[in-house]
């Protein structure tokens, strides 16, 4: 049931607005924890070789959702789409810590039509239109991604699981992570906890190293995993699988993905 996020990622790349085929994506803030409430912040969002480098194309916004500390939606400003990164401003009116997330739910099908291979990547409702009644061969497959990282302005508040997908439920809090400590998370199956989950944890810079330098861990029965960070900087932790759970009558899979971005501090 499971598969690695390097072979998801092609198939996720079709069925979400994530034009990313093999390449990785991610968000990034100008920061991470500020002091007090009302503050501003710019994100990038981006697809690309090199993590956190913006050397390949432009993340689309279609599915960004920012959820605020009391829980409610918070509206991103000045939405950009460049050649190599998408941007917007989020502007942190409360105190407390913020989900910055991109978030889809696609569907891919293939299928004959008299002989001939046809293609269809997009939102699940669009798929009855598209594939005619007599498709031969059909094949279709459900993908839900999440792409995301945490922010805070004065005090860190909880953050409250959103019960979809694949998803990360801090144990210890996203914006308080130093290097030389570890820290616990918890991974999270539309709800419930996420066992024997494969997750792969990657500094930035790997464009300047001769070595990736990965570091792998597995969720336990509760879905926990731990990291001890080596080193200050940005962290990009992924985990992606397989499993039968589809919302869509056609498919007999869904494949789901996640990436998050973490800032690891100073001690």
């Amino acid at each position: 049931m499971k598969q690695s996020v390097k072979h998801l990622a092609a198939a996720l790349a079709l069925c979400l607005p994530f034009a990313a085929g093999a390449h990785d994506v991610w968000v990034v803030p100008s920061s991470t924890v500020l002091s007090g409430a009302d503050s501003w912040i710019t994100v990038d969002a981006a697809v690309g070789n090199d993590k956190f480098h913006f050397n390949h194309a432009p993340l689309r916004l279609d599915g960004l959702a920012v959820t605020a500390p009391d829980g409610s939606a918070a509206e991103a400003e000045n939405l950009n789409r460049g050649k190599l990164r998408s941007t917007f401003d989020l502007q942190l009116k409360q105190s407390g810590t913020y989900r910055v997330a991109v978030v889809n739910d696609g569907v891919f099908a293939r299928w004959k039509e008299d002989g001939k291979p046809k293609r269809y990547f997009g939102k699940p409702e669009g798929l009855a239109q598209a594939v005619p009644a007599k498709a031969d061969e059909l094949e279709v497959s459900q993908s839900l991604g999440r792409v995301e990282t945490f922010v805070t302005a004065g005090k860190p508040s909880a953050v409250k699981p959103v019960g979809r997908g694949l998803e990360l439920a801090p144990v210890t809090h996203p914006n308080d992570l130093y290097a030389g400590e570890n820290a616990t998370f918890q991974m999270l199956l539309d709800g419930k906890p996420a066992a024997d989950l494969e997750m792969t944890i990657v500094a930035g810079g790997i464009r300047y190293r001769d070595q990736v330098g990965e570091i792998k861990a597995k969720t336990d029965k509760d879905g926990k995993f731990s990291v001890k960070w080596p080193q200050p900087g940005l962290y990009w932790v992924e985990a992606g699988m397989e499993d039968a759970k589809v919302s869509v009558p056609q498919a007999k899979k869904r494949r789901l993905s996640y990436a998050g971005t973490f800032e690891v501090l100073k001690p």
